[in-house]
């Protein structure tokens, strides 16, 4: 699970424990996880920040929203992501599946989504070529 990452650079300073948390187990977006690494750099009050929560983390003390995190409890499985990519899923689904990957961009899912994606290409081309193949040489078969 991950954070949207709609942040206006005015507020880069002023991350959530979620954020934070998430940009600790690299569950962010490019955009938001570059903005906290340079707040990182500029701010000694944000890194004190983020090594105590770190420490929290590794202590143990995890909360209900820590481990739905970590177990990626709102994130939809390869099969979901398959049906979306073929339109199969309902609209209430497609909706959840483009919010899950475009507004809280899910690195995970996200690669999950571009490897089905490319193997569906793949499939594609393999069946196009497959066809091609048949029609040239169907004249020659008797």
């Amino acid at each position: 699970m991950t954070v949207p990452n709609s942040r206006d650079t005015a507020d880069r300073n002023e991350f959530s424990d979620v954020e934070l948390l998430a940009f600790l187990d690299e569950q962010l977006g490019a955009e938001l996880s570059a903005t906290i690494e340079a707040a990182i750099r500029d701010n000694e009050t944000l890194r004190a920040r983020l090594t105590q929560l770190r420490g929290q983390n590794l202590a143990g003390l995890h909360t209900i929203g820590a481990i739905w995190r970590q177990e990626r409890l709102s994130c939809p499985d390869r099969e979901t992501l398959r049906k979306f990519l073929l339109g199969e899923l309902d609209r209430e689904g497609a909706e959840y599946i483009r919010f899950h990957l475009s507004e809280i961009d899910c690195r995970v899912c996200n690669a999950n989504h571009d490897d089905l994606n490319q193997a569906m290409i793949n499939e594609q081309e393999s069946a196009t070529r497959r066809r091609r193949m048949f029609q040239t040489s169907a004249g020659h078969l008797r």
